[in-house]
């Protein structure tokens, strides 16, 4: 009881950012959509953003404790800061052509004022906060419908004009899905929020794209359901399925792919289809569901979502452990999986990480390696799998093992996992961040991290690492000054470094210009040969260049990933 009492207490902080953050997240979705009209500028005189458009990349800032939010409490400061700004990351061009008069009118007849050609609202949609990607154009024109007809109606007058299309959900990603290299039209979805049906006894709900997974569960709990999938906050439900994304929970519920039972999109000639029933499973056919889900646009826009749902755990129990070695940590983690026991997370945090918690929170965790586990079932149960999961611990080096049931204990335990990016922006005001994301084989996860980590200790730069060490996936966060090349190209270098050990175990990498490397040259050339004949009309006919674009500014992080980038001819 007195090592609970001790954790508790690192726990407690002055600084606590809790109510703040949810204020600013209810504002920022309460205000999220069109606020001019569709009129062409009259100027080139750029107008400022409302606040309440520029309290949107804030309130995902805000909640990484008191400290962080002060020292990123301005729009251009998270612009500048998260993943890099302007020259610091990789740079995507695209053809680019102004669009016909008749097109923006044809928008206009459909969307009446829901649209706007106004610089800011496309340079915000154009440039995401969180990307160390950039492009040289930004949407010509951003879209906000309301129904699925809106959609079908603005992709036939997109290919019809032959108007590039980058459909844009809660824009949490990390990886460029929301860049629009070729400019053209942006589909903002946040309109579409509509949840349109329960159905509790079949544990399943259809949702529209715009929702958020916060939002449905908060919707799910009285029914005693919820959505299993925990992405960064923010995050809607369309974007998930674009990018295929996970979360923490995905060791015990798995990804996007496994929690989805029916899509319905609208493809590049403006056909409407539906991957399948709402029955539970299927061996009728091709799998159109897993197909769409992770294809980020390039086969259509996804406009309803029908998903699966789970029963709201009994209990729940949060155990957390130090470890002299992070190499340790990770071969801890790993015997826990090998052991049977049926854990929700496991999460991975090295001690500069933990540190960073310590600063951006006011936290006094002990700042070494750092495993987090959670158990549901019931009390018997959770003591019971927690003992055994103390015993293995222990056999790696483990101490300060505590377990944690009270309610607020868990949700700021998780809160401030979940705001481990924040926080290391925390620890270098005016620095940067480049972060990795790879998966290798779970037998391999101890030797990745432990060279990457190797590496990453070698370098003059500030790094941490982080991982869902359940599924062998972990990210690094390297902080570079923008002001100094070399630091930059030391970024880089680490980064590459990281890739390509993962891919060298097998393993995978979600930066766009890596999947050349994961996939082969032959694999993707393939995406041409097979979907040329596709007996879907106009439908993404991509040939090189398109492939080469596609391959530069994809990504499946585990953040959001908010949207899905797609054309529908080659220029």
């Amino acid at each position: 009881m007195g090592l609970l009492s001790t954790w508790l207490s690192r726990l407690a902080s002055p600084h606590s950012s809790k109510s703040f953050f949810h204020r600013a997240r209810e504002l920022s979705h309460r205000f999220r959509g069109p606020r001019f009209s569709g009129a062409l500028p009259s100027s080139g005189k750029e107008r400022l953003l409302s606040w309440s458009r520029s309290i949107v990349p804030f309130a995902i800032v805000a909640s990484a404790g008191g400290a962080l939010a002060l020292e990123l409490s301005s729009t251009s400061s998270l612009d500048h800061r998260i993943e890099g700004k302007e020259q610091t990351g990789l740079l995507v061009q695209g053809p680019h052509k102004e669009l016909p008069e008749e097109f923006i009118k044809e928008l206009k007849a459909i969307l009446q004022d829901n649209m706007t050609l106004e610089y800011d609202e496309r340079h915000f949609h154009g440039n995401p906060q969180n990307s160390f990607h950039r492009a040289v154009n930004i949407p010509d024109v951003i879209v906000y419908p309301r129904w699925h007809d809106d959609v079908q109606k603005i992709v036939i007058s997109c290919n019809k004009y032959k108007v590039p299309i980058t459909p844009y959900g809660g824009a949490t990603s990390v990886e460029g899905q929301t860049l629009a290299p070729q400019g053209g039209l942006c589909i903002d979805m946040s309109l579409m929020k509509k949840i349109k049906s329960l159905h509790v006894e079949d544990m399943d709900v259809v949702v529209e794209p715009g929702v958020g997974w916060i939002e449905l569960n908060e919707y799910l709990k009285p029914y005693g359901l919820f959505f299993p999938l925990d992405p960064g906050p923010g995050a809607t439900i369309g974007g998930m399925c674009a990018t295929r994304c996970s979360g923490s929970l995905a060791v015990r519920y798995g990804t996007m792919r496994d929690n989805v039972i029916n899509l319905q999109v609208v493809l590049g000639n403006g056909d409407v289809i539906k991957t399948g029933s709402r029955a539970r499973k299927s061996a009728a056919g091709y799998d159109l569901t897993r197909l769409i889900i992770g294809s980020e646009g390039t086969l259509g826009v996804i406009t309803e979502v029908t998903l699966r749902l789970q029963k709201l755990p009994q209990h729940s129990m949060v155990a957390m452990c130090n470890i002299q070695t992070i190499k340790d940590a990770a071969n801890a983690a790993i015997a826990t999986m090998h052991s049977g026991i049926q854990v929700s997370r496991v999460e991975l945090l090295d001690e500069v990480q933990v540190k960073a918690i310590n600063m951006a929170n006011g936290k006094n965790l002990p700042e070494l390696p750092t495993l987090m586990f959670e158990f549901i079932g019931t009390e018997a149960y959770l003591r019971e799998q927690a003992l055994l999961v103390q015993k293995i611990v222990s056999e790696h080096n483990g101490s300060d093992f505590v377990f944690v049931e009270d309610a607020d204990a868990k949700k700021e335990l998780w809160r401030i996992r979940k705001e481990a990016l924040w926080a290391c922006l925390a620890m270098a005001p005016n620095f940067e961040a480049l972060t990795t994301d790879v998966c290798v084989p779970l037998s391999r996860l101890a030797e990745c991290i432990s060279k990457s980590k190797q590496e990453l200790n070698a370098s003059p730069l500030l790094c941490m690492v982080i991982a869902h060490a359940g599924d062998g996936n972990f990210h690094a966060c390297i902080l570079f000054d923008p002001d100094q090349e070399e630091q930059q190209q030391e970024a880089e270098r680490l980064n590459h470094f990281i890739v390509h050990t993962a891919l060298s175990m097998e393993g995978w990498s979600s930066p766009c210009f890596f999947m050349e490397l994961e996939r082969g040259c032959c694999s993707l050339g393939m995406v041409d040969v097979q979907f040329h004949p596709f007996p879907f009309p106009d439908i993404c006919c991509l040939d090189t260049w398109d492939i080469t674009l596609f391959r530069r500014s994809r990504g499946t992080c585990s953040g959001e990933h908010g949207c899905w980038y797609w054309q529908n001819e080659v220029p």
